[in-house]
């Protein structure tokens, strides 16, 4: 089998460009971290002057600065006043429906200096940020700055995911829906919201609680998300008829994997389903995105990775699940679903 590139022909110039790819990601990190599209939101257009007072931008670099945003298409000059793009006003604006910004900042903060250190991850396989330490992450929740980060990016992530499971899979036909390791439970709002028989219930780490409590109480009608806390490896997950496993099984090792689907395979009710949606990896195609998002994986767990859809299925089929398929999640991500049967001998 021959896998084919997805870029072919590179000139100098293209390998140049590639070499400064970094750059293009740092503008537009710095801009949201400085908060500059939620000031031209809120603000108006400004000149760079303006602009500069207001966000604290020198003026040594603040007209290069802007002028580059504008070129990468994520501002718009008139008359001397810039304003957001229309991608901007649509996704990096906080608290809009497709806000990115959460999952921008996360990656400003951890992944953009883990990358700094690729060269050490893949001579020594070993993560390269100091989240992936044993109680870190119990630790980061419990720090007020850095929990915000990260739950904001996962909002971001579980904002955009909802609208794409909610036209994959037909919820209607069930009744008690679990999410494991659905964080503040912004999924099982948004899938509450659009199917309101439901009973949802998200099992994450006990650390989690206060925060879904917060995070429910400040939506209006207020979402009848329960909480389970506890640890997949450690717990029974609790018992539904759909059972879902979001962006978790690639931080986990393939054996650890393996666990999680036993266990949703024990917890969900017979006719039941379980379905898990990651960047999973294609074995006849190259996917640059999907393949990036494992290298996230090799920088900041001790295990993880994406993985192949062939190896998903197989997994699920070894745990008992039957009808299993593959379906695309958007442009990136897969889901697989497998159903628990009626009738067990």
């Amino acid at each position: 089998m021959t896998i084919a590139p997805t870029v072919v022909g590179l000139t100098p110039a293209d390998v140049k460009r590639l070499g400064n790819a970094f750059c293009h990601a740092k503008l537009l990190l710095t801009a949201s971290e400085i908060g500059l599209f939620a000031d031209l939101a809120s603000n108006g257009a400004a000149t760079a002057e303006e602009l500069g007072e207001r966000v604290g931008i020198h003026p040594r670099g603040r007209h290069d600065f802007l002028t580059a945003l504008v070129a990468l298409g994520l501002l718009e000059k008139q008359d001397g006043r810039y304003a957001n793009s229309p991608v901007a006003s649509s996704h990096l604006i906080p608290g809009g429906a497709t806000y990115m910004g959460g999952f921008l900042n996360r990656a400003n903060r951890v992944l953009y200096p883990a990358y700094g250190k690729l060269t050490e991850a893949i001579r020594t396989g070993e993560p390269q940020v100091p989240a992936a330490a044993d109680g870190e992450f119990e630790r980061m929740l419990a720090d007020p700055q850095q929990s915000q980060t990260y739950l904001r990016m996962m909002d971001s992530v579980n904002g955009l995911v909802a609208p794409l499971l909610l036209e994959a899979y037909d919820f209607s036909g069930h009744t008690d829906l679990v999410d494991v390791g659905g964080c503040r439970g912004n999924l099982s709002a948004n899938i509450w919201r659009a199917h309101r028989h439901l009973n949802p219930t998200v099992f994450d780490l006990p650390a989690m609680g206060p925060h879904l409590a917060a995070h429910m109480a400040s939506m209006n009608p207020v979402p009848p998300v329960n909480f389970r806390g506890g640890n997949f490896f450690l717990d029974d997950l609790p018992e539904g008829d759909v059972i879902t496993c979001g962006h978790v099984l690639h931080n986990w090792s393939p054996a650890e994997r393996q666990v999680i689907i036993r266990k949703a395979y024990a917890a969900v009710r017979p006719g039941g389903v379980f379905m898990v949606y990651d960047a999973m990896l294609d074995d006849d195609n190259i996917d640059l995105a999907n393949t990036l998002v494992s290298i996230n994986m090799l920088l900041v767990t001790q295990g993880g990775s994406e993985y192949p859809i062939s190896d998903a299925k197989q997994w699920f089929a070894e745990a008992g699940f039957v009808d299993i398929e593959a379906r695309p999640l958007g442009t990136t991500d897969t889901l697989v679903i497998g159903r628990k049967p009626l009738n067990l001998s």
